[in-house]
């Protein structure tokens, strides 16, 4: 069948990869895609929340399937949109319906979604500019650190922990009173501060069934031993050596079962990702937030663990027939390392040559924000290579990564040397 995976990033690519081994795929296109994803597909540069231009896309290819990387087109509503046209009903679309994209779309839809199903979380409160003093009162109430999460989507960077109590009221006052985080910060979630060890846990749903996939742990702060500003993520580690049978069990039956139930008591309709990132306290997990896609970096360690047929999966996921399958995952640890562009996450050049990606062996190579200019790969955003390798444990894998990292070259290109440190 053809098939369209919407994105730009190293998330995308590894789709990308992983779908073009996949003989049920014919023709791979991916919208806008990256330097990377021409090389194995055919990129189309639309933008993905112009709902009409994927459309006509998806008709002028005669595509079957379409695989939603980000989440801002799950949020506007694409599945919907897709469920409400009639050239385009019959189109596996994987990615959950607008309702369903609430989840991250929304901090205190979250919170209130995990508050109803029993789902261990932190505590909270969420505040608007008309409740701005009572915010502060909040804040007044709670050890620190102070936990300050926007209440809609701020490109991963809408989350705040401070220390000091009047910068944390300060930094409401700047999110509501003066949207620091523009549209996103118009409601702010206050949250109690967890203390503990995080990871990840992806899940493939169909609204009914699931499949837990391997979990991964990754690096947000920009500097060694998690220090500095957040980022989209410095690097990945999969399957995280901390999560042994006896936590994956607490994982399923607390978080993973009651989320997917309550999905379907809410009649959500929602066929692809939950994202669970999680925290670690004590022996207890609990829920720090849900994403509806896969994230990035974590997708570049636990996609290549998938042995299984991806297009099948997704098929089964659209025909609510997960429960049929089962996924075949590689035993070995996968790590990657996020190459990143100087000055990043705030300003930084584009357009920078990046050389020695073919003299790259037995690590792949999966591209963030490159594009082909002249023939040439040049940087195109602020994280730009994911070097991911595999092995028997997570310390040979990353040995690979960084040896590769040597032969890899652009100009200020910055990375983290550390990534797996706290382990």
């Amino acid at each position: 069948m053809n098939i369209l995976i919407l994105g730009s990033g190293g998330r995308e690519h590894t789709f990308a990869y992983k779908i073009s081994q996949s003989s049920r795929c014919e023709k791979l296109f991916v919208a806008p895609g990256n330097a990377g994803t021409a090389s194995i597909a055919t990129n189309i540069d639309i933008n993905i929340t112009d709902f009409e231009a994927v459309k006509k896309c998806v008709l002028d290819h005669t595509i079957e399937m379409v695989i939603v990387g980000p989440e801002d087109p799950l949020v506007h509503g694409i599945a919907d949109y897709f469920a409400e046209t009639e050239a385009l009903k019959r189109v596996m679309l994987i990615g959950p319906s607008k309702r369903g994209a609430l989840l991250e779309g929304s901090k205190q839809r979250a919170k209130e979604f995990m508050m109803q199903h029993n789902i261990p979380t932190a505590a909270y409160e969420s505040f608007t500019a008309e409740t701005l003093e009572a915010g502060k009162i909040f804040l007044e109430k709670l050890n620190p650190p102070y936990v300050l999460k926007a209440d809609g989507l701020a490109a991963g960077k809408g989350v705040l922990i401070l220390t000091n109590l009047e910068e944390a009221k300060q930094e409401l006052e700047n999110m509501l009173a003066h949207s620091k985080f523009g549209e996103a910060s118009s409601k702010v979630v206050i949250e109690e501060f967890l203390d503990g060890i995080e990871l990840s846990v992806f899940v493939l749903t169909d609204g009914k069934n699931y499949k837990i996939l391997p979990t991964a742990k990754d690096y947000k702060r920009i500097g060694e031993g998690d220090t500095g500003l957040n980022t989209g993520g410095m690097g990945a580690i999969s399957p995280v050596p901390f999560a042994d049978a006896v936590l994956m069990k607490k994982i399923e039956d607390r978080i993973v079962k009651p989320t997917v139930n309550g999905l379907s008591k809410e009649n959500i309709d929602y066929k692809g990702f939950v994202f669970i990132g999680l925290i670690k306290v004590g022996d207890e997990p609990l829920v720090i937030e849900y994403n509806v896609r896969m994230g990035d970096p974590e997708t570049e360690v636990v996609l290549p663990r998938i042995q299984s047929d991806l297009v099948t999966l997704f098929e089964a996921t659209y025909k609510q027939q997960l429960h049929t399958l089962q996924i075949d995952i590689d035993e070995r640890a996968a790590t990657t390392v996020m190459l990143v562009s100087g000055g990043y996450p705030e300003g930084y050049e584009k357009g920078k040559e990046i050389t020695g990606i073919e003299n790259v062996e037995d690590s792949i190579v999966f591209h963030a924000g490159t594009k082909l200019e002249n023939g040439k790969i040049v940087t195109n955003g602020g994280r730009v290579l994911a070097v991911t390798s595999l092995d028997t444990d997570y310390k040979k894998a990353l040995k690979k990564s960084y040896q590769n990292i040597d032969k890899l070259s652009f100009d200020r290109m910055q990375y983290r040397s550390d990534i797996g440190f706290d382990l």
